[in-house]
C-alpha cells in the first residue's frame, strides 16, 4: 500500500514537470522561427547630405523639408562669405505605407521641380540579411527661359540609384549608391547624355545628438569626369527634439542629382565650398 502511494506521488510530480518541458520546446520553437525585427535608423534622415539616404518616411507621414546653400566661402567679404549668394529647395515627401514613398520639390537654381519614387526593397536584419537596399527613381524639369526655346522633352533629366546600406553599430553607418543621370539635352556633343557615378556615404555618432557626415560621388571616366569635379560634402547631424538638423560644408551648389552628380564645379580644396543646411518637419496626415 505504502508502495502505491509512492508511486502515485511520483507520477504527480512528473506530470507537471513533463508538460513544462514541452511547453518550453514549444516557446523555443516559436522563438527560432519568428523573424528578426529590421534594423531601424541606419540614418537619422532622408538624406545624407545633398543625396538621398535608404530612410523614408513611415506610413501616412508627411515630410516638409527645406533645404538652403549659401555661396561659396572665398566669394570675399564683399558677399559676405556667401551669405548674400543664396539658392533653396523645398520639398514634400509621403509614405504611402513603410516601404514605398513619393516627394516633389522645386529648386530656384534653374527653377527647377523634381519628382521622386523611392521604395525599400530590401531592409538589415540582425541574422538574416545583412544589408538594407532602397530604389531611387528621379525626374527633374528645367523651366529656366533660354534665348532660343527648345522642346519640352529637352528639359528632363532622369536619374536612378540603388541605394545599400550597412548599421555596423549603433554609431557607425555606411552607404553606397550606384547613380545612373540620364539627360536629354547637353550643351556640346562632347558632353554626356548618360553619366554614370559611385557614391560611398557614412555617419558616425560623435556624441549622443550630434553625428559626423560624408557623401562623396565618384564620375566614372568620360567627358564629364574630365569637364567636372566629384562631389563632395561634410557636415553634422544634430538631433533636436525628435528632429534632425543637417549641415554641411559641400563643392556642390544645387541640391538634387541633377546637378550635384554631373555638373559640380566648385574645387573643394580651393576653398568653392558651399555652406548650407537640411531641415524637416514632420507631420501625421493618416493613422495606421
Amino acid at each position: 500500500m505504502c508502495f502505491i502511494v509512492c508511486l502515485s506521488l511520483l507520477l504527480a510530480g512528473a506530470a507537471p514537470a513533463v508538460a513544462q518541458d514541452s511547453l518550453l520546446n514549444q516557446l523555443t520553437t516559436q522563438d527560432s522561427l519568428r523573424t528578426p525585427e529590421p534594423v531601424v535608423a541606419t540614418f537619422k534622415g532622408t538624406r545624407v547630405s545633398n543625396g538621398h539616404s535608404i530612410e523614408t518616411p513611415g506610413q501616412g507621414v508627411l515630410l516638409f523639408l527645406i533645404s538652403h546653400r549659401f555661396g561659396t566661402l572665398n566669394s570675399g567679404a564683399y558677399n559676405f562669405f556667401g551669405l548674400d549668394q543664396a539658392t533653396i529647395r523645398l520639398g514634400l515627401e509621403y509614405g504611402l505605407n513603410d516601404r514605398l514613398a513619393v516627394g516633389v520639390g522645386r529648386s530656384s537654381l534653374e527653377k527647377t521641380y523634381d519628382g521622386f519614387v523611392k521604395y525599400r526593397l530590401l531592409r538589415q536584419q540582425p541574422t538574416h540579411m545583412p544589408v538594407s537596399v532602397t530604389l531611387f527613381g528621379s525626374t527633374a524639369l528645367t523651366t529656366l527661359r533660354f534665348g532660343n526655346e527648345r522642346p519640352f522633352r529637352s528639359r528632363l533629366t532622369y536619374m536612378y540609384q540603388a541605394l545599400a546600406a550597412r548599421k555596423f553599430s549603433p554609431g557607425l553607418s555606411l552607404q553606397l549608391m550606384p547613380t545612373l543621370v540620364h539627360r536629354n539635352f547637353v550643351a556640346t556633343e562632347r558632353d554626356n547624355n548618360d553619366v554614370l557615378a559611385l557614391g560611398i556615404a557614412g555617419r558616425q555618432k560623435l556624441s549622443k545628438r550630434v553625428a559626423l557626415t560624408l557623401e562623396y560621388y565618384y564620375l566614372l571616366p568620360g567627358p564629364t569626369a574630365d569637364d567636372f569635379r566629384n562631389s563632395l560634402a561634410v557636415g553634422f547631424d544634430i538631433e533636436t527634439g525628435g528632429h534632425v538638423f543637417q549641415l554641411h560644408f559641400t563643392n556642390s551648389q544645387g541640391m538634387i542629382e541633377k546637378f550635384f552628380v554631373p555638373q559640380t564645379q566648385g574645387n573643394f580644396w580651393d576653398g568653392d565650398i558651399y555652406f548650407g543646411f537640411n531641415v524637416s518637419r514632420a507631420f501625421g496626415v493618416k493613422h495606421k
